[in-house]
């Protein structure tokens, strides 16, 4: 069987976040990955403010724990995009959710993924984050 790409590896890790099962999760980050947002970003505010999430333990609270108490139902991800260079992938995707709030989420996304030994070392994260705080902050129309 052939290993599996750099694409496979984070189609992979998205499936295991999809889950919301820390140990699975942890099986796809090294132990001192690292996950980069925008600073000030509508998720972090709603949160406790971090932006830099440091080391696999604190990613996978984030992802298990965090995660679904901001996006609480409905949540789906729809891949645009998929590109891969050696160790670096870069997924495009809408996410769509509905909020702890109540109001509807929807946006566009950009993650850069970098791998080290088949596991995600860092995430790179953009978004639209003006339009990100109007669905956290505006209720439906």
């Amino acid at each position: 069987m052939d290993a599996p790409t750099s694409k496979d590896l984070v189609i992979r890790a998205w499936r295991a976040f999809a889950t919301q099962d820390p140990a699975r999760i942890a099986e796809v980050f090294t132990p001192d990955a690292e996950w980069l947002a925008p600073p000030h970003n509508a998720t972090a505010r709603a949160l406790d403010g971090t932006h830099h999430l440091v080391g696999r333990d604190r990613i996978v609270r984030f992802l298990a724990t965090e995660f679904p108490t901001v996006f609480v139902a409905d949540r789906s991800v729809e891949f645009t995009a998929i590109t891969a260079e050696g160790t670096t992938v870069v997924v495009e995707e809408r996410m769509r959710a509905t909020l702890m709030n109540g109001n509807h989420y929807d946006n566009d996304y950009c993650f850069i993924f970098e791998l080290h030994d088949g596991l995600i070392h860092r995430v790179r994260e953009y978004m639209d984050t003006r339009r990100a705080e109007e669905m956290f902050t505006v209720a439906d129309r």
